[in-house]
């Protein structure tokens, strides 16, 4: 009987002769957060990216479910409609629209045009996106894009949330409001994080995912997890010495 509402049964994933992601049983439970670390070319992006559709699967990949439905080979507009949001690595902004309108594009797909506007409002509220909401979100840093993108992601209010790099380019600031945003959405719903931002993670306080050469390495409490000697061989190599 499936207890995830995420799991994989010996997924893997293959480019040519490399494998990138291999034979990886993964579970995450209703309302947890969990974060997916790991080195460059650990693996966890490619696993991402399994999870989200933007990677086809085939049978020969293993299994992919999203509360007990067999996404394997789904694209990712079919999984969204589950009512999982994904933020992936590559932007889906709209640079000539304002952020409201970027929102409010979002929303409708949901919400449709009566309940849009609330919930833009709600998410501009709630992300302190009103200084900026009338500007183009072509003029804005690069740490302000990530947070009208986690928005986009939010204002269709899903039952699951998967965020890939969400605190890359942020200010310290801006981390902090992250933190305490992905803490209130773990409040109704689940999530699955990879970052590279180790105090990032931290500051999560979350279950940790580490992999390492397409595989789990290991996986647990963050404070134990960042502190295990293997992960800080792997993750930090030299620097960890």
């Amino acid at each position: 009987m499936s207890v995830g509402v995420v799991e994989t049964h010996a997924l893997t994933k293959r480019f040519g002769g490399v494998v990138a992601v291999n034979n990886v049983d993964f579970s995450l439970r209703e309302r947890e957060l969990r974060c997916l670390i790991g080195p460059n070319g650990a693996g966890k992006s490619t696993f991402f990216r399994c999870l989200t559709g933007q990677y086809r699967l085939g049978h020969d990949n293993g299994r992919v479910l999203i509360r007990a439905h067999d996404v394997t080979g789904w694209r990712s507009h079919q999984i969204v409609r589950l009512g999982v949001g994904i933020k992936t690595q590559v932007p889906s902004v709209m640079n000539g629209l304002t952020v409201r309108e970027n929102l409010w594009l979002s929303a409708r797909r949901i919400h449709g045009w009566s309940g849009a506007a609330g919930a833009m409002d709600e998410v501009i509220a709630e992300l302190r996106l009103g200084p900026i909401d009338r500007r183009l979100v072509g003029e804005l840093s690069h740490g302000q894009r990530q947070m009208v993108e986690i928005g986009i992601v939010l204002v269709q209010r899903p039952w699951l949330v998967l965020l890939d790099e969400p605190a890359a380019g942020m200010t310290g600031d801006e981390v902090e409001r992250l933190v305490a945003v992905i803490r209130r959405i773990n409040q109704t719903s689940s999530l699955i994080v990879v970052d590279h931002d180790m105090e990032f993670v931290r500051l999560l306080n979350s279950r940790v995912t580490v992999f390492h050469q397409g595989a789990v390495l290991v996986e647990g409490p963050a404070d134990r997890v960042l502190d295990d000697a293997r992960v800080r061989e792997v993750y930090m190599g030299n620097r960890a010495k």
